[in-house]
């Protein structure tokens, strides 16, 4: 049986980019109960790639009951459901076999691995005093994409002096905006700069001079997104619930390498849950970006641990 169940987990705080601020974080968990066996997954439908919690559980509540992870990737195509679903069913075999999704999977058990903290949409002011706060953590992305971006980036800087930054647009900038920024961005010492400009309208990156490296995340989803990206990006963002579950991440991370691609290893905002299968992908990964849970007033149950090393993988009481 796969069972989808809409729940909602309180934000510590207002977190807002370029398309808009929420307060909490709607997400679908599913569970997999089947021959004695249990798993569980979890997705945030998002609303920029047509999702809807609606939608969302329509797709899961339409699949077979015994569908197994290989028919899933045709039955759904990438997204929220399909992931929820396939990171539900590793985490049944993982059960039923009684051994670590990592061991399944042939892969080395995870190692703690540095992640992002997220700064959210805001005044220059509130930007420099939300930096100042977490200026010991070593990693700090930026949520930009307004008017006063350069203001905004200043002020992060002096609030946070030597702590490593990149920035996140949106897809909220313009051509001739980024080529403007971008000197500045290399002054400031941002290391990457991810999707400034919208996915289907990003072609111009081909044509004008990327002096840091720059990230797709929407004009990433899959491993038939890789071939649109040649010659535009020079690192790829994976996330789950674009890739539609850990099944077609691994294969596009396989592919992202082969093509010559840096990694990030993103996250919608979602629970520990939702960032469990993650750590397995960051593995490796050159920028990774897991910071949803500590973005939340709450979590789950036995959640992921995370401390001045980062972030570890999961107990089996969580995930896998």
């Amino acid at each position: 049986m796969i069972v989808g169940v809409a729940e909602s987990f309180p934000l510590a705080e207002v977190f807002t980019i370029s398309r808009g601020s929420r307060t909490e974080s709607k997400v679908v968990t599913v569970s997999v109960s089947r021959d004695g066996g249990f798993g569980r997954g979890e997705c945030v439908p998002y609303a920029r790639y047509g999702e809807s919690m609606e939608s969302v559980l329509k797709q899961i509540e339409g699949l077979p009951p015994r569908i197994t992870r290989s028919e899933l990737q045709a039955a759904l195509p990438a997204g929220a459901a399909r992931n929820a679903v396939d990171c539900a069913l590793w985490d049944w075999e993982a059960k039923k076999a009684g051994k670590r999704i990592w061991d399944l999977i042939g892969q080395a058990e995870p190692k703690p691995v540095i992640t992002a903290y997220t700064l959210s949409l805001d005044t220059p002011l509130k930007m420099e005093q939300q930096a100042a706060k977490h200026a010991a953590r070593p990693l700090l992305k930026i949520k930009l994409g307004g008017e006063d971006d350069m203001a905004r980036l200043e002020a992060v800087r002096k609030g946070a002096p030597d702590t490593r930054i990149i920035v996140d647009a949106n897809e909220g900038w313009t051509p001739a905006l980024y080529t403007e920024l971008a000197p500045a961005l290399i002054r400031l010492g941002v290391e990457v700069v991810e999707q400034p400009l919208p996915a289907g309208a990003d072609d111009m990156l081909a044509e004008i001079e990327r002096p840091l490296p720059v990230c797709a995340d929407e004009s990433c989803h899959d491993s038939a997104s890789l071939p649109a990206l040649k010659g535009k990006y020079d690192m790829a963002n994976i996330k789950l619930d674009k890739t539609g579950g850990l099944t077609e991440a691994l294969a596009l991370k396989d592919a992202a390498i082969k093509e010559g691609y840096s990694l990030m290893i993103g996250c919608m905002v979602g629970t520990s849950l939702a960032m469990a299968p993650a750590t397995l992908l960051a593995q490796g990964a050159q920028i990774v970006d897991l910071d949803g849970p500590l973005l939340l007033a709450r979590d789950r149950t036995a959640p992921l641990r995370y401390d001045e090393r980062g972030v570890y993988p999961p107990t089996a009481e969580l995930w896998g």
